[in-house]
């Protein structure tokens, strides 16, 4: 009986199950990098080669970058996931067509559906921009929301700013625009959010507090 009462500790240390490790993430250069890699890619060879070439390497180029990512975090967030569906959907549509409408196309409705999943899950009381941001930063739920709103509006703005670029100009405007419009933009407008990131955020001291219960 001794030597069962003994062992039993043992036997429940080796069945214990072990800590979960903390998600790997990429460092903010290779995020970077990752992110606009393809697109500067397909603004190159679209000057060189035309639309149809820079398209199909777009698509590898979004493939390359899921591939990355996977290597380096063992995880996939979401918006590339459907960004990459989109681009290799429409992306191959255009080459398989010669049809350069289906790239330019591709860029409303990625933004519409970003912009719609946003607002949508808000209705139904969820929040899914801190998993579009991977929890990089980290603001009360008020914050959370208002900051939804912003980018669900500024998603279905560059939709239609889309619409009415790509039915007024030549398709070499239109990459300059998608490289020179949307990305300077898009950064102005995450910039231009620091104020209320700043109002709701959360400190450190009452976030550790709050993750020991």
């Amino acid at each position: 009986m001794t030597q069962d009462t003994t062992n039993r500790p043992q036997l429940e240390e080796k069945t214990a199950a072990p800590a979960q490790q903390p998600r790997k993430k990429l460092s903010p250069l290779l995020k970077i990098a990752l992110e606009l890699g393809p697109l500067i890619v397909f603004f190159v060879v679209n000057g060189r080669y035309g639309i149809f070439a820079a398209t199909g390497v777009l698509m590898a180029g979004v493939l390359l970058t899921l591939a990355v990512s996977w290597a380096v975090t063992k995880h996939l967030p979401a918006m590339p996931v459907v960004t990459a569906v989109l681009v290799l959907v429409f992306g191959g549509l255009t080459v398989f067509l010669q049809d350069e409408t289906f790239i330019k196309l591709k860029v409303t409705i990625l933004y519409s559906m970003f912009g719609t999943a946003l607002i949508g899950a808000l209705y139904f009381g969820k929040l899914l921009l801190p998993i579009v941001f991977d929890m990089a930063i980290h603001i009360d739920d008020a914050g959370w929301r208002k900051l939804t709103w912003r980018w669900g509006l500024f998603f279905f703005f560059l939709a239609g700013l889309n619409e009415v670029v790509r039915h007024t100009v030549s398709t070499p405007d239109w990459v300059n625009f998608k490289v020179f419009g949307i990305l300077p933009l898009t950064l102005i407008f995450a910039i231009a959010q620091a104020p209320l990131i700043m109002r709701h955020e959360i400190p450190a001291e009452e976030e550790d507090s709050e993750s020991h219960f």
